[in-house]
């Protein structure tokens, strides 16, 4: 239960990023800026947090350990996650990239079989928890009923440039959260990770930025701002406090579904701050009802992953 109120706090520091990205299409900035300033913003905060915490030391030795890997799964979860969903936002309003990311709740459970557990001694494939994928599709059911209201006037470039990339995006995230979280075993703790992955992927933003400059020249002052907003908002404290929920129920592909569908919640966020910042209209009578589906779902998975605790905390 406590790690699904993390992951619920966390969706609505997510929120903001869905919201600030859409804004800097708006007036004119480019997604290569939006995507690549907002992790290096990250940097020096979180260098500072986890040189504060005596931990920077450990951190390079477990890079070193496993370079390949933290490289691989770092590029996953952070740049083919937040490179689609800026770009993503040239295309389509706060709430289509939103709505879209939802998938991210289906894609959590059904990532199970990539999995692994070690039961008396023996490597076993994960399944995918049936319980887990039900719920889920509840909350998904929910989330395309809030997006009914503006789904008619979608063109075939919105669904293209920008769906299908915040697609790949919600499949990446949780793909590589989750290895990362198994190359690492424990070891370090939820700043030490995602510094480490935010340095992997630093020369891949180089790129991007080298590219933006290329493209369209520097950015501008309001979006160097923006993107420093959205870089302690989503970068530092949402990334971190996901992270942090899904550590504490990393020994389950159930729980870590239940946790996962906790960004289900950032559609609310998203539109709440469309329509008091970007002057979107409020959800009709359908999308309420999905507001509503959305709210039952969160609560069914809070019901069953507590249900699930009861044995363990008896034997203790």
């Amino acid at each position: 239960m406590k790690a699904i109120l993390i992951g619920v706090v966390a969706s609505m520091f997510f929120a903001v990023t869905f919201i600030l990205n859409r804004s800097m299409e708006l007036s004119g900035g480019s997604w290569l800026w939006s995507s690549s300033l907002r992790f290096f913003f990250m940097v020096p905060f979180l260098l500072l947090i986890v040189w504060l915490r005596g931990n920077l030391g450990p951190l390079f030795l477990e890079m070193r350990k496993a370079p390949f890997a933290w490289l691989l799964w770092s590029f996953t979860g952070f740049v083919l996650f937040y490179g689609p969903i800026t770009f993503a936002a040239a295309y389509g309003p706060g709430w289509l990239v939103a709505g879209t990311w939802q998938l991210t709740i289906i894609a959590g459970v059904l990532l199970g079989p990539f999995f692994y557990k070690i039961v008396e001694g023996v490597k076993v494939r994960e399944r995918i928890p049936m319980r887990g994928l039900f719920i889920s599709m509840v909350i998904f059911a929910g989330v395309l009923l809030i997006q009914t209201q503006q789904g008619s006037g979608l063109s075939a470039s919105m669904i293209i440039y920008g769906i299908l990339p915040v697609t790949i995006a919600a499949f990446a995230y949780p793909l590589g959260n989750r290895k990362m979280m198994e190359v690492c075993g424990g070891r370090v703790d939820t700043f030490q990770r995602v510094l480490g992955m935010t340095l992997a992927t630093i020369p891949v933003w180089l790129v991007v930025a080298v590219r933006g400059y290329m493209t369209v020249g520097l950015p501008s002052e309001e979006q160097v701002l923006q993107t420093f907003i959205v870089a302690i908002s989503s970068g530092v404290i949402a990334t971190t406090l996901f992270f942090i929920s899904t550590d504490m129920v990393r020994g389950s592909q159930e729980k870590l579904a239940a946790v996962e569908a906790t960004q289900s919640t950032q559609v609310l966020f998203v539109l709440i701050g469309e329509v008091f910042l970007l002057s979107t209209s409020m959800p009709n009578g359908v999308g309420l009802l999905g507001l509503f589906i959305i709210i039952i779902g969160m609560l069914l998975h809070s019901f069953y992953t507590k249900k699930s605790l009861k044995p363990k905390q008896l034997a203790a």
